[in-house]
């Protein structure tokens, strides 16, 4: 069976690409060529993979991207000319599984798809509870406690804490992370973990006196136990 992409992009020439080069690998495309539209099509119907551009008319992609993630989780890949960090985690945070900046090569797009599916496969699969000194992550109720107090996390936040929990007391470099929780080598921007890695420290270390992430220099960052 095919696999469904929603394509929500309003550039012509963009959508007249996604369409030709997705179709030849295999995939039944939909488009919507607004918010409002691309919104209401991906609440009601069903796909596997949506990519969605953050200008868009009537409602943009930040609220797009909102609204189907109040009812469903399908994966959302962000397509946009934004280049910056802050673009690229605003769009996280809102819940996009990842992140393409224009002008892109479609091989770069679809091997992220490929990775993105891996991943999430990967993450429906029974784990145990991961734990280090006070802290424990349940992968299967979505649940992070330290000293017994429950702690908030975005779903990126939950996946990097994760990633470190795997690997505790092993030193993990830049590249790596993002492989692992973002799925793909951003090339030249690495720093989008040292962001994330601040989000978790501000959770999960602020007001113990036991650190739990630490930081090699020049090298990545390591979560003891």
């Amino acid at each position: 069976m095919k696999e469904h992409v929603l394509i929500i992009e309003d550039e012509a020439a963009m959508v007249r690409l996604l369409e030709l080069e997705l179709a030849y690998e295999g995939y039944d495309i939909t488009v919507a060529r607004d918010g409002l539209a691309g919104a209401e099509q991906a609440i009601q119907g069903s796909y596997d993979f949506i990519l969605l551009d953050l200008n868009l008319p009537g409602i943009n992609g930040i609220e797009v991207c909102k609204r189907i993630r109040t009812v469903k989780q399908t994966p959302i890949i962000m397509i946009t000319a934004r280049d910056t960090i802050s673009e690229r985690v605003r769009g996280l945070d809102t819940g996009a599984d990842d992140y393409v900046p224009k002008p892109f090569a479609i091989e770069e797009l679809l091997a992220r798809m490929r990775s993105l599916q891996r991943r999430l496969q990967q993450s429906r699969e029974p784990v145990d509870l991961l734990e280090a000194k006070d802290l424990t992550l349940s992968a299967a109720s979505h649940r992070v406690t330290r000293a017994g107090q429950n702690i908030e996390l975005s779903q990126r936040e939950f996946e990097l804490l994760r990633c470190l929990l795997q690997n505790k007391n092993r030193l993990m470099n830049r590249e790596a992370l993002l492989n692992l929780v973002w799925g793909y080598s951003y090339e030249g921007e690495t720093n989008v973990v040292d962001v994330y890695i601040r989000y978790l420290r501000m959770k999960v270390d602020e007001g113990y006196v036991d650190k739990l992430i630490h930081t090699v220099r020049g090298s990545g960052y390591i979560l003891r136990d």
